[in-house]
């Protein structure tokens, strides 16, 4: 069965860093776009950072640009989030995704992870 396991949330003061792991497992890790998504209460899920399968190219939300870095190991099947000078409007339960759309077909795999939480307080 595929499995994402995030790991790293927790509390933290505004100013602060954290760095989010997934941990991917029983898919071929290196052929997914990896991307992480944030919730608050409330709001609808929101893409925060995404990185393609060789970790060739990045993309951020702007809310989220200088602060924070998406980074993947294809040789340990994790993907990282580094998250700096925290805000307590990062407060969320953040989720992993992988995707891979298979190239000349329709067929598309999406899987995700069942989130960790972030709260950004003093």
């Amino acid at each position: 069965q595929v499995q994402l396991v995030e790991s790293g949330g927790g509390l933290v003061q505004p100013g602060g860093s954290l760095r989010l792991s997934c941990a991917a497992s029983r898919f071929p890790f290196s052929r997914y776009a990896m991307k992480w998504y944030r919730q608050a209460p409330g709001k609808e899920r929101e893409l925060v950072a995404g990185i393609t399968s060789n970790g060739g190219s990045t993309n951020y939300a702007d809310s989220v640009k200088g602060r924070f870095t998406i980074s993947r190991d294809n040789t340990k099947n994790t993907v990282y989030l580094q998250m700096n000078s925290l805000k307590p409007e990062d407060t969320a339960v953040y989720y992993c995704n992988a995707r891979w759309e298979i190239p000349g077909t329709f067929t598309t795999y999406d899987y995700w992870g069942q989130g960790t939480q972030v709260t950004v307080s003093s």
